[in-house]
């Protein structure tokens, strides 16, 4: 039997309905009907109150990214809901499946210039998979289905739901509804076409130098057993795109590490010389292509996504494959022969030999640097049994290259819109969703810088996140352009830190300065001993620079390697 609720109890009805344990928000005016409902009912959701609105959307994101399930965030009117919008953007570049519920004025103050009042439906447009304007009461539960719906199927990505405060406040008789009639949108018809998995097999069995590139899709659709079996089955090297990190573990003897800008000289080599390339769940981006015209000139592509719109939006695709990467690995595993490739496995084996003592950079100066405090943290973390929340810069790079992830989802960032800020709230996301995981948050010191006070929440919600901070007094990428391409005119990118120590100390969060490399593995320890929080402020090298490098529009065949020391390179 229906029973009147207000809209406010409506969306906590739904939420649970939905499966939702926990929302990140921080409320206002347009909003605050629904708080109060949240306190009157108790209802059994765990709100965590942020200090801005973008480090809500964030936790969201994160939440999603650990736990596969949608991250929900909350805000109020006008500047609340405007706050969410990096977050958002954030999510959308990288498939997260997010639902955003804001505030709105009363629907008699809309296009009026209210209080607060801003047309977050419109601003959000751009940065959503879909957004919804609620002005009927009636139209309440239904959009928050929708909303659900729209954010996991298909290639996940946020949906705004923007609530005007008067629907909040009136009544009606609450059914959620069993089903849901969206035309035109058919998420789940995700089997490829069996002519192109044909032809795809087809040229998988004839290549003498295939590669596979994985992507973020791979891990979304849980396909990382399948990915193993083809690339073993076959014997073809795996290369992952930035957020594929994880999906083949970096450890496996047909590893290639990670392409493009900053990636492993060897896997670009790799990229440029093979025959068949087997693009999966990812979205050949810049990043990882350099200029489009030169990415692998030699190869036949095959490009499998679960998204029609990324088929040659980039790169001219010889076979295209429309499909869940999951479903498409398990037609496609029966077609692919067994086979070897012993010259071009052996061709890789030397430019990894050319290009894999980079490791000289860590291990034999005697400066604090970056590269080694990563390869610290590995070993500290049982050679990678954790979750690393990476921030936005050169330290982003430096985890991706040093830090050597063979499990799924156990490097969350932020890829396509390079969001700085995104390191620290995000872990708190991720902690929320995985309690009895390791976290740690490495993030540069601008960066951290923005979103810093989210350390209250930290402290509020007793996670026991370990925060590690690449501090080298600069916007450490931004100072590595204007080195390499505006000869050497800094603007704008020294940095006046604060004692970050003190700062964690003033939240009750201890922390410990590193200034030599015979403190790094202690101090890792010393915080993973601690049951809570613990920061630590690593005062690196300052003009340590990330290589190998892709100048922008450039081919990856013409890399920028590392200044050649006295014997050998080491990039």
């Amino acid at each position: 039997m229906s029973e009147k609720k207000t809209g406010g109890q409506i969306i906590w009805e739904s939420l649970m309905r939905e499966g939702v344990e926990v929302v990140f928000g921080l409320p206002g005016g347009a909003i605050l009907p629904a708080y109060d409902d949240l306190a009157k009912y108790e209802y059994p959701i765990h709100h965590v109150l942020v200090t801005h609105e973008q480090g809500a959307s964030h936790m969201a994101d994160g939440y999603a990214r650990a736990t596969g399930r949608v991250g929900v965030c909350v805000a109020t009117s006008g500047p609340g809901a405007t706050n969410l919008i990096t977050g958002l953007a954030t999510a959308n570049m990288d498939s997260v499946p997010v639902v955003a519920i804001t505030g709105q004025v009363p629907t008699s103050l809309l296009g009026r210039d209210g209080f607060q009042e801003a047309d977050v439906q419109g601003v959000s447009l751009p940065v959503t998979k879909h957004n919804y304007l609620i002005t009927d009461i009636k139209e309440l539960p239904s959009a928050i289905k929708e909303a659900f719906y729209i954010a996991r199927t298909g290639r996940p990505g946020p949906v705004l739901v923007d609530i005007c405060k008067d629907v909040l406040q009136a009544s009606m008789e609450f059914e959620y509804p069993e089903s849901i009639n969206l035309p035109g949108y058919n998420p789940n018809q995700n089997v490829p076409a069996t002519e192109s998995i044909a032809r795809a097999a087809r040229l998988i069995n004839e290549a003498k130098q295939p590669v596979i590139v994985a992507g973020q899709g791979v891990s979304i659709a849980k396909a990382e057993k399948e990915l193993r079996q083809l690339a073993e089955k076959a014997s073809i090297p795996v290369a992952t795109s930035l957020l594929g990190i994880g999906a083949f573990p970096a450890t496996h003897p047909l590893s290639l590490s990670w392409g493009g800008m900053h990636g492993e000289a060897y896997c670009n080599y790799a990229l440029q010389e093979c025959d068949v390339m087997f693009a999966i769940g990812a979205r050949l981006d810049d990043r990882l292509t350099g200029a489009f015209t030169t990415f692998a000139p030699k190869a036949k592509i095959i490009h499998v996504d679960l998204d029609p719109a990324e088929m040659g939006k980039n790169i001219t695709i010889d076979t295209p494959v429309v499909g869940d990467a999951l479903l498409t690995l398990r037609e496609l595993l029966p077609q692919v022969e067994q086979n070897e490739h012993p010259a071009w496995l052996a061709q890789i084996a030397e430019w990894k030999q050319e290009t894999g003592d980079r490791d000289i950079l860590a291990q034999e100066t005697d400066e604090l640097v970056a590269p080694y405090i990563m390869q610290q943290l590995w070993h500290a973390t049982d050679q990678g049994d954790a979750t690393v929340v990476s921030d936005v810069g050169q330290h982003q790079m430096w985890e991706a290259q040093y830090y050597h992830h063979t499990k799924r989802r156990s490097l969350l960032t932020s890829g396509g819109l390079g969001t700085m800020g995104y390191g620290l709230p995000s872990a708190i996301g991720a902690q929320m969703g995985l309690p009895d995981e390791q976290i740690w948050v490495v993030a540069g010191d601008g960066g951290f810088q923005m979103t810093m006070a989210e350390l209250s929440t930290v402290v509020q919600e007793r996670l026991p996140i370990k925060i590690a901070i690449i501090n080298n007094g600069y916007l450490g990428m931004v100072r590595q352009w204007q080195d390499v391409f505006y000869n050497k005119r800094y603007m704008g990118t020294p940095l006046f830190n604060p004692d970050f120590c003190k700062i964690a100390e003033a939240y009750g969060i201890p922390a410990r300065a590193v200034t030599k490399k015979e403190e790094v593995y202690d101090a890792i320890r010393q915080a993973q001993a601690y049951e809570g929080p613990f920061l630590l402020d690593f005062q690196v090298e300052e003009f340590t620079n990330v290589y190998p490098m892709v100048a922008p529009g450039k081919s990856n065949a013409d890399m920028i390697r590392r200044p050649m020391p006295a014997a050998g390179s080491s990039d």
